[in-house]
């Protein structure tokens, strides 16, 4: 058995009326002090830290909001600068027609200009040629004529008003023969 100054009268599962009183004190002093000191400093600091994070998801919303307001301002001038772009295509297209256009018609108003330079030339040297011609058969015929006259048909005027009009007797002659050869082939 145990000692008597052991022994305790009551139960193991109650303690002793002053045991339970000054128990009960200190607790009450311990929760005094506590909610007076220590919970004031753990509401502050769950308080700031409440701030904090409610600042920190408040600032990053305003983030997000703001790269979202700069992510459509980038795909409005990106759409802008598309559409800038396509316009500056078509303007060179058509300033491209336009100087293809341009350079046609200078190229055909050219060549317009080198054939009627080419015609003028050609009708200066046939109309030399007729005249050097008609010179030479002028001279030819008169020479011929003479010898078949037996006469001297050296008289300026006078020769040169028959080889006119057996010249123009000739250009007579080709162009009713002309006339009826294409009259012919029209049929």
């Amino acid at each position: 058995m145990l000692p008597a100054a052991v022994r305790t009268e009551g139960s193991i599962l109650l303690p002793s009326i002053p045991d339970l009183v000054w128990g009960t004190i200190a607790f009450v002093v311990v929760l005094v002090v506590v909610i007076w000191k220590v919970l004031p400093s753990v509401n502050r600091a769950l308080d700031a830290r409440r701030d904090a994070i409610e600042g920190g998801l408040k600032k990053a919303e305003e983030a997000q909001a703001g790269a979202q307001q700069a992510l459509e301002h980038y795909n409005a001038q990106l759409a802008e600068a598309r559409a800038e772009a396509g316009r500056i295509r078509e303007q060179a297209r058509e300033d491209a027609k336009k100087i293809r256009a341009e350079l046609v018609e200078q190229a055909q108003s050219d060549a317009a200009r080198v054939v009627a330079n080419a015609q003028t030339q050609i009708e200066a040297e046939r109309a030399a040629a007729l005249a050097s011609l008609r010179t030479e058969v002028g001279s030819l015929a008169l020479g011929l004529a003479s010898t078949v006259i037996g006469e001297s048909l050296g008289d300026d005027k006078r020769s040169s008003a028959i080889v006119d009009r057996f010249l123009a007797d000739l250009e007579t002659a080709d162009a009713s023969a002309a006339s009826s050869g294409r009259a012919g082939t029209h049929r």
